[in-house]
Formats: structure tokens, sequence, C-alpha cells
């Protein structure tokens, strides 16, 4: 009778079904960080680069009204790219703080801490898209938005950008604990991981920038500034999605 109750309370015993799962060896941990890191890239790329530049001109909120509403689809698969993006981040530093925590656990926590708490933030002021098109489609069918609404328009456009500005803070200071550990564990090349600790201090530069210079974006700096950060990312990516990480006992 003993046998048949410890037969049956290991026959429930949910963790002999979750334990398989979740004990994943350091080059899957590695492999599935790297897939999460680039579904960031991917719809980072998509949602803040490529769609922007497609149909927002900021001097000039008429061509702009006109060209989001002669491309709703595009405007809004921008959207959805954006909460692809952030669910993604939000994963990220959770499966690398498994692969990093027998390096560092504190440094690992911070760099999940520090990437985190920039995820609700990215949420909430994606409503300023959101009222973008709440005030499209309350136009109806008018071709040509007031001036007014234009206006409005672009304020919402401009208020989304500047909490892009604000989580630039974020996005720059998870890479230091990150390169960090990079560095320190060795499972990954340490050049990307000095990448990602110069990655850090060019994202809080082009923050500081934007802020006190109006018109910093216009030195034609930001880019080479923000070099080392996006070599480091995709690299990093690239590198654990199809190589993963060496076991740290190797080193």
């Amino acid at each position: 009778m003993d046998g048949l109750e410890m037969a049956g309370k290991s026959a429930l015993n949910p963790k002999d079904y979750i334990m398989p799962i979740v004990q994943l060896s350091v080059k899957q941990t590695a492999r599935l960080a790297g897939f999460f890191y680039l579904l960031v890239v991917i719809f980072g790329i998509i949602s803040l680069m490529y769609i922007p530049g497609k149909l927002i001109q900021w001097d000039n909120a008429a061509v702009t009204v006109q060209k989001i509403k002669a491309f709703p689809f595009l405007f809004r698969f921008g959207i959805l790219s954006n909460i692809i993006c952030y669910t993604a981040f939000l994963f990220l530093p959770l499966v690398l703080y498994r692969l990093f925590k027998p390096v560092n656990a504190p440094v690992a926590a911070l760099m999940v801490l520090l990437a985190v708490v920039s995820v609700p933030l990215s949420f909430a002021h994606l409503q300023n898209k959101f009222a973008v098109l709440s005030l499209l489609d309350a136009s109806g069918g008018v071709n040509q938005l007031m001036p007014p609404l234009q206006e409005q328009v672009m304020f919402y456009l401009n208020q989304f950008e500047n909490g892009n500005l604000v989580l630039q803070t974020f996005w720059g200071l998870w890479l230091f604990p990150f390169g960090y550990l990079i560095v320190k564990s060795g499972m990954l090349p340490k050049i990307l991981g000095i990448l990602l600790m110069l990655g850090c201090l060019g994202y809080l530069v082009n923050m500081a920038g934007n802020i006190l210079f109006p018109f910093y974006s216009t030195w034609g700096i930001s880019g080479y500034v923000r070099l080392p950060a996006s070599v480091g990312e995709i690299g990093t990516c690239l590198w654990l999605l199809i190589a993963g990480a060496k076991p740290l006992r190797e080193h």
C-alpha cells in the first residue's frame, strides 16, 4: 500500500513534468536568449527606425498625417512591432539571468532590474501612438485633417519620441552589467562584452546630448556614438543564437 501511495504521489507531482522543461543546458539557454534578442532587434528596427522613416516627416505635419492615413496598416504594424519588441525584452534578461547567475548573481540581478524596469514604461508611453490612431479614426473619411488636428498628431508622435529618449537611460544601463558578465565569464567573446559596456556609455551620451542640446541630432555624431551598442548587441544576439555559450566550467 505504501508503494502504491508513493507511486501515486510521484505521478501527481508537477515537478516531474516541469523540471525536464526548465532544465536547459547552457547552450540551449544561450540560444533561447538569442531567440528573444533576435525578436528585440528585428521588431525594434521595424518599429523604431523603418516605419517612422517611411511615415513621419518631423518638419511637416500635413505630409506625416497624409502618409499615416494612406498607409494605416503600416502604422498599426509598427504598434504591434513595439509590443512584440517590449514583450521579448521582458523575457530576454530573465533568460540571461539564468545563464549568468553562476558568474555573479548580484550583477546578474542588477542587469535584470535595469532592463525589466523599462518594459512597463515602454508599454505606458505606447499610448501616444494609440492616441494618434484615435485622432485619425475620429476624422472618418476626411483625407485632410485641419491644422490643429495635424499638430495634435505631431504632438503625440513627439511625446512618443520623448519617451524613447527617457527609455534610452535603461536601454543603456543594463548593457554595462551584461557586458561585464560576458567579459568576466568568458562564455562569449570578450570583445562583445567590451562593446556592450561602451554601448552603455553611448546610449547615455546620446540621451544627455538630445536633452541638453536641441539640435544635437543634426550634428551627425549620434550614429557614431551609438555604433558600439549596435555592433555589440547584434553581434551578441547572433553569437547566442548560432554558437550558444561555453559552459562556465571550461574557464
